[in-house]
């Protein structure tokens, strides 16, 4: 069906259809302001340090306050979602602690490459239709989708920050196609969450404060994918064997029971990610890294970050058998891969076996020697 640009309700209908043949999941439209007080709220989540390593986030954040701060000849933003829902609780998988933990999300394809083909699909025919212009975004440039998915009616900002959906729970990616087409906004979601906490109190390292602040420097999604440095020793045993990403706020959300699982099939979980065996990730060199992560959102942290999270993981295994790969580690070249190695260890080993090995150990990184000191 063609865009008519004189008759915005049937360029609304025209637009949805288009966007359900695709496979999109969720379709909304908002106006180009509806960010309303995300921006301000933004300011005060850089202004209190709470966006640790993410210094891009600082950098354009400026930017986000509005569409037209990105584009200013965009009139309307159509907001797309596709649902990754798994087909299993995600926090099943906690309690397989010989095996890692890898977040719902990226289990399957990198979930960039699957929304922005069907983004560049939707604003190639909206373009074509109707001779307006067309920018798309999934996740790369500063624009607050979540505010703008809530805006547009897809669901609405969950105490968790996240978007939550009646159709879809937490299971949402999300895109946005900005256009010169002047479109009716959508409706905006209704918050739902009512007096319902489950998602706060779950949190493993209490990182949220209060209802919708998130503190990232303690999130578990946060220290095993954004985090460059050595995690700090008072959130490695609540990230159990969480190796990449952390589903719990998502999986607890009651709206959950209405999840339906993703029928997209490049988010459908690859068999090697499902519980992969921690003794097998650590020994990982760059190459095999790159090998099983290739198509993998993973593969951006590089691997001594991976390993680095491997190791923690085998520390809160309760698994002894595991020290001798553990071992080998010691003289990886990363110091973060060494400086966990020595914690793994300082939690397998029987404290008289340990302190024979410290005791013949040197090593040139503060970090490492600061590991070893503090597990003497």
């Amino acid at each position: 069906m063609p865009i008519s640009i004189s008759d915005p309700a049937a360029a609304k209908a025209a637009i949805r259809d288009q966007a359900l043949a695709l496979g999109f999941d969720a379709v909304g439209f908002a106006s180009p302001h509806a960010v309303g007080l995300a921006g301000e709220r933004l300011r005060r989540f850089l202004a209190d340090g709470f966006h640790g390593d993410m210094d891009w986030l600082a950098a354009k954040a400026e930017r986000r306050d509005s569409p037209r701060a990105l584009w200013p000849e965009v009139r309307s933003v159509v907001m797309l979602g596709l649902n990754y829902g798994p087909a299993t609780d995600p926090l099943a998988a906690l309690a397989r602690t010989d095996s890692g933990n890898i977040s719902v999300y990226a289990q399957g394809a990198d979930y960039h490459d699957a929304v922005k083909k069907k983004l560049k699909q939707l604003g190639r025919w909206m373009a074509e239709q109707s001779g307006a212009g067309i920018k798309v975004f999934v996740d790369t440039a500063p624009v607050l989708e979540k505010p703008l998915a809530a805006a547009a009616g897809l669901g609405w900002q969950g105490k968790h920050t996240n978007l939550v959906s009646r159709e879809f729970g937490s299971w949402l990616f999300l895109g946005a196609v900005f256009t010169t087409i002047d479109l009716e906004p959508d409706t905006a979601a209704e918050d739902a969450c009512g007096t319902c906490s489950a998602c706060l109190d779950i949190c493993p390292t209490k990182a949220f404060p209060e209802p919708r602040r998130l503190d990232a420097r303690r999130c578990i999604s946060y220290l095993t994918i954004e985090h460059r440095g050595h995690i700090a020793a008072e959130f490695r045993a609540a990230m159990g064997n969480r190796i990449y990403g952390c589903d719990d706020c998502l999986a607890v959300c009651p709206w959950n029971k209405f999840a339906q699982r993703a029928r997209e099939a490049a988010f459908l979980p690859r068999a090697e990610l499902t519980a992969p065996r921690l003794a097998d990730l650590v020994t990982l060199d760059d190459a095999g890294f790159r090998t099983i992560f290739a198509g993998s959102p993973i593969k951006r942290i590089g691997r001594d970050r991976f390993v680095r999270n491997v190791l923690i993981a085998i520390g809160n295994s309760g698994a002894p058998e595991l020290a001798s790969v553990v071992r080998a580690r010691l003289d990886d070249a990363s110091p973060l891969v060494r400086a966990m190695a020595v914690w793994a260890l300082s939690r397998l080993l029987p404290p008289d076996a340990f302190a024979l090995l410290s005791a013949d150990q040197k090593d040139d990184d503060a970090g490492v020697r600061a590991e070893w000191d503090r597990a003497a």
